[in-house]
C-alpha cells in the first residue's frame, strides 16, 4: 500500500488513502468505485494546498499525479493541451527553451495544472495578468455517472465558472487547454529594496507597480512601534535577452519531521533581522534565474517539516483597497503582539482584473500571508484577526485555509450557493463540508 497523503501544512492530520489511474479513461470507473465504497472522493494533485480543501471527507482521494502527459502542444502560438496531473515545473521544463513561460505562477511550481485552475492561483503580477484562470481556455471535466463534458467560456460557460476556483467539487478535472507568455530570456531582471514601515510599503507599491511585470513584498512580521511593517520590496520583469535554458538547481533537504516546531521566537526574530539588513537600503537591480524570483522554498524539499510533527497553519487574507493600510497595520500589530509568525511573510498588492471563477479569492487590495506553526494559542490569535479582516470586508484564501467559519466563508462567497448547486455530488471536501453543512 502506498504511504498516506497529506496537505502542505500537515493539518489537520487526517491522512489520506490514495487511488491512482494510469489513463484517463480509467477515471470514470474510479469515480464511481469510490463513490460506492466510501461515499465520496475528491481530486488530489501534488498536495500543495495548505490546509483541508484537498483532503477527501471520506479520506479517499483520487490521486491524479500519474495524468501528467502533455496531450497538445502549439509552439507558434504559445497553446499547451495536458493532463491535469503535470506539474508547473513539468511545463516550464518543455516551454522555456521554446521561449514561453506561465503566464501565471503561484509561489511553488510543484503545484499540478488541476490544482492551480481549481484554486485559481495567483503570482506576482495579478495587477498586471490577474488570476491563472484568465488563461485557462478550456478545460475536460469529468462528472459522476455523466460522460466526459468539455467547459470554456462558451462551451458549458456556467459549469466553466464554476469549476476555476471550485476546489474541485465540480467534477474531476482531466485535461486542460492554457495560454502562455512569449519571453527572450529565462532570466529575470529584478530590483529590491528595503523599507521602514508599512507606509514605506504602500508608497513603494504605488510607484513601482505599474512600471513591472512582478511586484511582491516581504515582511518582517515582529516588527513593532515605528518600524511596524518594515519590510524588502521586489519587483521583478522577464530579461529582454539570455539564455532560455532550465538548469537543475542543488538541493536541501530536511530529512526528518522534528518533534517540535524550529520556528520560534528567537528564530524568527534572529532571521527576520537578517534578512531585512542584508537588503540594500537604495534600490539595487540584479539579474536573477526565474528559479530564486518565483519559487525560493522549492529549492528546500519537504521545507514543511521544519514546523514539527504539529504541521502549520498558512493565513492569507485580503483587504479592500480603500481601508487596506489601516487593517493591514492592525493585522501586523496583533501579529507582532502575539510574538507568532513566519520567516515568509508575503505582502502583495492585488489588481482589478477579475476572474472568470465564481469563487476566485483575489479582489482589489492588497493580501497578507504568513505561516503560523500550529499551537494552543493559534485559535485566540486567528479569532482576533478574522475580526479585522470581517471589519474591513476583507477574505480568507480557501486554498490555504484550516480554520474558517461557515459565517465568514459564506459572507465573504456569496457565490457559493451557485457552486452548491453544480456540484458533484459525489465529490466532498473536508473544507467544503466545514464552511457550508
Amino acid at each position: 500500500m502506498s504511504s498516506p497523503l497529506f496537505s502542505w501544512g500537515l493539518y489537520p492530520a487526517a491522512p489520506q488513502t490514495a487511488h491512482g489511474c494510469t489513463w484517463k479513461s480509467e477515471v470514470p470507473q474510479q469515480l464511481d468505485c469510490l463513490n460506492s465504497e466510501f461515499g465520496s472522493t475528491l481530486a488530489y494533485g501534488n498536495g500543495r494546498s495548505y490546509g483541508d480543501s484537498c483532503l477527501a471527507d471520506s479520506d479517499h482521494v483520487l490521486h491524479m499525479r500519474t495524468l501528467n502527459r502533455f496531450i497538445e502542444v502549439d509552439w507558434q502560438r504559445g497553446v499547451v493541451t495536458a493532463e491535469a496531473g503535470i506539474t508547473l515545473a513539468e511545463i516550464l521544463a518543455v516551454a522555456i527553451p521554446r521561449g514561453w513561460f506561465l503566464p501565471v505562477t503561484p509561489g511553488t511550481q510543484f503545484a499540478t495544472l488541476g490544482g492551480a485552475i481549481a484554486n485559481d492561483v495567483h503570482g506576482k503580477n495579478h495587477h498586471v495578468r490577474g488570476t491563472f484562470g484568465n488563461h485557462v481556455r478550456r478545460l475536460g471535466l469529468q462528472r459522476h455517472d455523466q460522460d466526459l463534458l468539455t467547459c470554456s467560456p462558451v462551451e458549458a460557460p456556467e459549469m466553466f465558472a464554476a469549476t476555476i476556483a471550485g476546489l474541485g467539487l465540480t467534477g474531476v478535472i482531466i485535461w486542460a487547454e492554457i495560454q502562455l507568455i512569449p519571453i527572450k530570456s529565462c532570466q529575470i531582471d529584478s530590483s529590491a529594496v528595503r523599507f521602514d514601515n508599512l507606509a514605506d510599503f504602500f508608497a513603494l507599491s504605488t510607484e513601482l507597480d505599474h512600471q513591472h511585470e512582478y511586484s511582491v513584498a516581504w515582511i518582517d512580521c515582529l516588527a513593532k512601534g515605528a518600524q511596524a511593517g518594515r519590510g524588502v520590496f521586489f519587483v521583478g520583469d522577464h530579461a529582454e535577452y539570455g539564455a532560455k535554458t532550465v538548469e537543475e538547481r542543488s538541493k536541501l533537504f530536511v530529512p526528518i519531521t522534528p518533534p517540535i516546531s524550529l520556528i520560534n521566537k528567537l528564530s524568527l526574530h534572529t532571521f527576520n533581522e537578517a534578512y531585512w539588513r542584508v537588503h540594500p537600503a537604495t534600490q539595487t537591480r540584479k539579474r536573477v534565474n526565474y528559479e530564486p524570483f518565483f519559487y525560493p522554498l522549492d529549492r528546500i524539499d519537504h521545507w514543511n517539516r521544519i514546523y514539527g510533527r504539529r504541521g502549520f497553519q498558512q493565513y492569507q487574507c485580503v483587504i479592500p483597497q480603500p481601508v487596506a493600510e489601516v487593517a493591514i497595520r492592525e493585522l501586523l500589530s496583533a501579529i507582532a503582539q502575539s510574538g507568532q509568525g513566519s520567516f515568509l511573510a508575503v505582502l502583495k498588492r492585488c489588481g482589478e482584473i477579475t476572474s472568470p471563477g465564481l469563487l476566485s479569492f483575489p479582489i482589489p487590495g492588497t493580501s497578507l500571508a504568513l505561516d503560523f506553526p500550529q499551537n494552543k494559542h493559534l485559535a485566540a490569535l486567528f479569532a482576533r484577526l478574522d475580526a479585522i479582516v470581517h471589519e474591513a470586508g476583507g477574505r480568507l484564501y480557501p486554498a490555504k485555509d484550516a480554520h474558517m467559519s461557515g459565517k465568514d466563508f459564506r459572507q465573504a462567497y456569496p457565490a457559493w450557493e451557485r457552486l452548491e448547486a453544480l456540484r458533484d455530488p459525489s465529490l466532498m471536501s473536508r473544507f467544503w463540508k466545514r464552511v457550508t453543512k
